[in-house]
């Protein structure tokens, strides 16, 4: 076989542009740092699990079981949810109705997590993100990002902060007056960090090549810097 050399110029592709991947636990502040470095860096910030809950919906508003895949398997079938970015935040729509406003109920954020330790479900939604970060440019949070939907991001960072800690913000995040006390919120989250650590399809863990970035004593300006710095150094080496 000849392998001489071809004579025709070299062509060079159009980089894709860069993936940024946050991924942790519940209460860690994954939407709060992907905000910051979408608006820092020129990004697209999607938030995974607005999907999930979205998907947590439209199940119990149909009395679906959340724990029946077969029956969750085939309302996705039936079921179209896409994610937009814009100005105010993330929109989501559920079957071409914005659903956005309804997605931070408690039920609903319990539900995501119930619905996502089914593998067709979480199968099914892998590939819908894929597709909205094909093209690059976004920093995508949830809970496999790095290890499974983009395992060739740019960029891998593990956020995570003592379950006490997180439990808190979250309860401060219900404004006031709260139907729950704190400790119920902090034992939801744990039930729901032993879902996710211990479901057999794309666990929650740190990708091998993620740097994890624990915020129990920093504040949000110590961690956005933090965030930040990383970004830019690892975005560097791609340069």
């Amino acid at each position: 076989m000849d392998r001489t050399p071809s004579n025709h110029p070299c062509v060079t592709l159009p980089r894709r542009r860069p993936i940024v991947a946050i991924d942790g636990p519940a209460g860690a502040g994954k939407s709060t740092i992907a905000r910051h470095l979408a608006r820092s860096f020129g990004l697209l910030n999607l938030e995974t699990g607005a999907m999930y809950r979205a998907f947590a919906l439209k199940a119990l508003a149909e009395a679906v079981s959340l724990d029946d895949p077969a029956a969750l398997l085939a309302l996705s079938e039936r079921t179209s949810v896409r994610v937009e970015a814009g100005e105010e935040g993330n929109r989501v729509f559920l079957d071409g109705v914005d659903v956005t406003g309804q997605l931070r109920e408690p039920a609903i954020t319990d539900g995501a997590s119930r619905v996502s330790v089914h593998p067709r479900i979480r199968s099914w939604m892998v590939a819908l993100q894929q597709e909205l970060g094909a093209a690059g440019g976004v920093v995508m949070e949830g809970r496999d990002i790095g290890t499974v939907v983009f395992p060739n991001a740019d960029v891998k960072i593990f956020l995570d902060a003592a379950p006490e800690v997180r439990g808190l913000r979250r309860y401060d995040q219900m404004g006031e007056p709260a139907e729950v006390q704190p400790e119920e919120v902090i034992r939801e989250l744990r039930a729901r960090d032993a879902r996710d650590r211990s479901r057999a399809d794309s666990p929650l863990k740190p990708a091998e090549d993620a740097i994890q970035l624990d915020s129990t004593h920093l504040t949000l300006d110590e961690v956005l810097s933090k965030a930040e710095a990383i970004v830019e150094a690892k975005l560097a080496l791609h340069r």
